[in-house]
């Protein structure tokens, strides 16, 4: 076993990573307590048995565990639930909206009670951050909402109306809210919500223990609305505004210094909503005056709260009066000087152990950046405040955040700025990629300078190459201008190339099993992993913990191939000569082929299911049919992804890692799935791709400029695609076969299915295509025998565009808007240069007869494509689809 595998198999981090997944801070802890209704489950007859000893036993291959960890598993937790999701109305039939719309709201502690017609359901947005609030934009029409008693917290709740008439009634009382007006209260006693016409409300929920610490005193009013002209008003409703306007493109990291801003804003104008405020304890009042006398004297304590010598009199002395006024103040709103530094100092000890920005800071760093004198008094009054140790609390929060970035940093990268220069270093490091035997004829291997080689002169006969896939002919996951070449080829060659699917290990007995070059690269034993590195990430997997690259890019692409000659701003064309599926080498499925289709966690039905269980991963095994010319596919099974424990020990909760051997034992398969659907066979290759001229490693996922994961169906037999070459000889590599893929590819993948190709790739001189309808090509274009394909993405070099963290930001900030308008500006372009039309005759034709689709939205860089028909123009002479190979000069 490889040194990585042990440590990610160790018992330590094998019983912690459970212990967080179940939401338990100390794996020391024991099963029996955290589960009680387990007790009675024969591997769990020791009451004492803790999480670690379970965990050893797991390891170990104890099979007397397997029950428990079945029970576990049915009762656990789960981390993955989603922290973010919508409800749209639209989602069901008319006459099961009602039933929807009940169960999302009650899902918010909401509830419609009374409506105006029958179709009541509405839209909503929700996230839920990992500091202590929920968010929710809400659009409904005419209706009447209460809550529901949370079930666990005492829970505040702070509204703002968007657009709308709609009313608090507070028993005879009707108080109209119009926009901008904003509203609090105490979910427990809510005052009815009477919606009169299709409006709209983003509304906060905090937890009563959040706010109480800021609130000039025990008491804040149940309900309250603020007064639209005060100042403090206007800018909190301009702050709950742009909260939601900005509410899914919010990162994690930034939501706790909102929620600080937020807080203490609120404290502030909860403080002026009456002239008096009642006294909890006393019956006494807290007047204005007064009240301000205290917040100021609170501010002066936040300002000191690392000061460990502070006292009393430094406050009163700061405020210009007496210690005794000072205790008065205190002991009027209910608690005591001494008492509020304390809970101050824990609070904003708390923040810093959650928050990423202070990772490198030690427990015992914290405790005295806040004012303790002494790290175990401070560990005693941390566990007395929120019932867990400040070493277990930091683990489970950092535990909660790994698996947020699991969830939304999708395959890029992480956002966080020490990941970024995390990043950044390895960049700059050569990249450590262990060079493959080159795939040439011992009359090319002759030892030369790697510039002759790669852009040296062509020879005038073309040959017939045999690229297999093996563990030695491929990368997976990653794009790089570093990778040797695998074969030199000579312009004009064909190559016929071996491609394996990353999904093949959903069902490994049809797709892998016997098949010795499929088995080679999927090896991955407790000792071994053939090929280690999948994805762009680090190869330690210390940044979520996956496995080696940590599946930042998931394809498995055979290559690079090397054409002679080949320098930046040629272009190469790769004519697609043929395509056959890889049929199965298991005797058991003999002459067949398959596929599978996962919808995924980055798929766009992953936050939009509208039935349970919610969320779930969903993979469907397809077989492909027709012996001659293999023309559909039918589905044969589909099951559930559920918990998978790769060979090296570590957990996949989602399908975030490629090539994790499924447990046939552990999923539960349903047949018959699709019957009587067959569908039509559009073999393709989702990544065709030169090296980028970035450094370092580039994810496999978004495409760009250099082509990549373009997910096209229309480049199939019989095209021909071309690439802009950026890097001397090209380096083309091909991966992410499928069998058939709908516009879209709606649900996270295709019909992935391994195939094999034929290519003839032809390289032209720059020089030599001033006068040719491809003069201007320097994005992915592909040709078919009826029409051109001009293709745009979000962002058409995504890399130098968003800068240092494009590998993270190209999942968050890609829309279909901005592909859309880069395939019409590629358009225009193509049509005005390779045709001689006018700007304004180029857009006139391309409103009147240019086909644009949705190509993926999939693949963080989203694609837009243009199908321009050559039919449209009289003369078909210029078209550059002519019969045969062409080759240079």
């Amino acid at each position: 076993m490889s040194r990585r595998a042990q440590k990610l198999a160790s018992p330590n981090v094998l019983s912690f990573r459970y212990a967080c997944d179940l939401g338990i801070p100390d794996a020391n802890l024991s099963v029996s307590s955290r589960f009680p209704s387990l007790v009675g489950t024969p591997s769990c007859a020791a009451k004492g048995t803790t999480f670690a000893y379970f965990a050893q036993a797991c390891r170990d291959g104890d099979a007397r565990w397997r029950p428990l960890w079945g029970a576990l598993e049915a009762e656990r937790v789960d981390p993955m639930s989603p922290k973010r999701w919508a409800f749209s109305s639209e989602t069901y039939a008319v006459a099961a909206r009602r039933d929807a719309w009940s169960e999302a709201l009650a899902r918010l502690s909401l509830k419609c009670e009374e409506t105006v017609s029958e179709d009541v359901a509405g839209t909503l947005t929700v996230r839920h951050f990992a500091g202590s609030f929920t968010a929710a934009r809400l659009a409904a029409p005419p209706q009447i909402i209460l809550t529901m008693p949370p079930q666990e917290t005492v829970t505040r709740w702070l509204a703002l109306s968007l657009e709308g008439d709609m009313h608090l009634a507070r028993g005879d009382q009707r108080s109209k809210l119009a926009p901008n007006d904003v509203v609090f209260g105490d979910a427990t006693e809510f005052t009815p919500l009477v919606i009169h016409t299709n409006s709209q409300l983003f509304v906060l929920a905090l937890p009563e223990t959040a706010l109480r610490t800021r609130m000039l005193d025990s008491f804040s009013p149940r309900d309250a609305r603020l007064s639209p002209k005060a100042v403090g008003t206007r800018v909190l409703s301009g702050f709950l505004r742009t909260l939601s306007e900005t509410l899914e493109d919010m990162q994690e990291e930034m939501a706790r210094p909102l929620e600080s801003t937020l807080l203490e804003l609120l404290a502030q104008m909860l403080t002026g909503t009456a002239d008096t405020t009642p006294d909890s304890q006393s019956g006494s009042t807290l007047r204005q005056g007064t009240a301000r006398t205290l917040h100021r004297l609170r501010g002066a304590i936040e300002q000191r709260l690392g000061d460990p010598a502070l006292t009393i009199a430094d406050v009163a002395a700061a405020e210009r009066t007496s210690v005794r006024y000072v205790q008065k103040l205190f002991e009027r709103s209910g608690e005591s000087f001494l008492h509020f530094l304390r809970a101050r100092r824990l609070e904003r000890a708390r923040e810093d152990l959650t928050d990423p920005v202070h990772s490198h800071l030690s427990i015992s760093d914290i405790c005295f950046r806040w004012g303790f004198n002494d790290a175990a008094h401070f560990s005693r009054a941390f566990h007395d405040a929120y019932g867990v140790s400040p070493r277990n609390f930091r683990r489970a929060a950092t535990a909660e955040m790994a698996d947020r970035m699991l969830q939304y940093a999708n395959r890029g990268w992480p956002e966080a700025p020490s990941l970024l220069r995390w990043r950044k270093a390895l960049i700059e490091e050569p990249v450590a990629i262990t060079p493959s035997g080159l795939h040439q004829d011992p009359a090319s291997a002759a030892t030369i300078r790697e510039e002759d080689r790669l852009c040296g002169r062509a020879s005038a006969r073309p040959r017939h190459h045999h690229l297999r896939a093996t563990e030695t002919t491929v990368h997976w996951g990653y794009f790089s201008r570093d990778i040797p070449p695998v074969l030199e080829i000579e312009s004009g060659d064909l190559v016929t190339i071996e491609t394996l699917s990353q999904h093949a290990c959903d069902d490994y007995d049809r797709m892998v099993r016997g098949d010795s070059g499929a088995e080679a690269v999927f090896h991955w034993t407790p000792e071994r992993k053939a090929v280690d590195r999948r994805g762009a990430g680090p190869m330690d997997a210390t940044v979520c913990g996956r496995g080696a690259g940590e599946g930042f890019g998931v394809h498995i692409c055979t290559g690079p191939i090397a054409v002679r000659g080949a320098r930046p701003s040629d272009l190469l064309e790769l004519q697609i000569v043929d395509i056959k599926p890889r049929l199965s080498a298991n005797s058991a499925y003999r002459d067949k082929a398959f596929g599978s289709n996962a919808a995924t966690w980055w798929g766009l039905q992953y936050g939009e299911l509208a039935s349970g269980p919610r969320p779930r991963e969903v993979i469907t095994i397809y077989e492909v049919e027709g012996a001659d010319d293999w023309s559909s596919a039918k589905a044969i099974y589909s099951y559930p992804w559920v918990p998978q424990r790769d060979p090296f020990g570590v957990v996949h909760h989602l399908m975030d890692y490629p090539g994790v051997p499924v447990d046939r034992g552990a999923i539960q398969p349903t047949y018959g799935v699709l019957a009587n659907v067959r569908i039509p066979a559009r073999p393709h290759f989702g990544v065709m791709a030169v090296a980028p001229r970035e450094p370092g490693l580039i994810d496999s996922v978004p495409p760009g400029y250099f082509g990549g994961n373009i997910d096209n169906w229309r480049a199939g037999k019989g095209t021909r695609l071309y690439l802009p070459v950026n890097v001397p000889g090209a380096l083309f590599s091909v991966g992410d076969p499928h069998l058939s893929q709908g516009d879209g590819e709606v649900s996270g993948t295709a019909i992935e299915c391994s195939l094999t190709g034929v290519f003839r790739l032809v390289l032209h001189k720059r020089q030599d295509l001033a006068s040719s309808i491809l003069a201007d090509v320097t994005y992915p274009l592909i040709e078919t025998p009826d029409a051109w394909v001009v293709h745009g993405f979000s962002y058409s070099n995504y890399l130098t565009e968003l800068g240092e963290a494009a590998q993270s930001d190209i999942y968050k900030k890609s829309s279909l808007d901005l592909a859309m308008r880069d395939a019409f500006r590629k358009t225009r372009r193509f049509l005005m240069t390779a045709k001689g039309l006018s700007e304004d005759e180029a857009i006139s034709l391309m409103s009147a007869a240019v086909d644009f689709g949705i190509t993926q939205v999939a693949d963080g860089n989203w694609g837009v494509h243009a199908l321009i028909r050559k039919a449209l123009f009289q003369d078909r002479s210029e078209s550059s689809l002519v019969p045969g190979p062409r080759t240079q000069g």
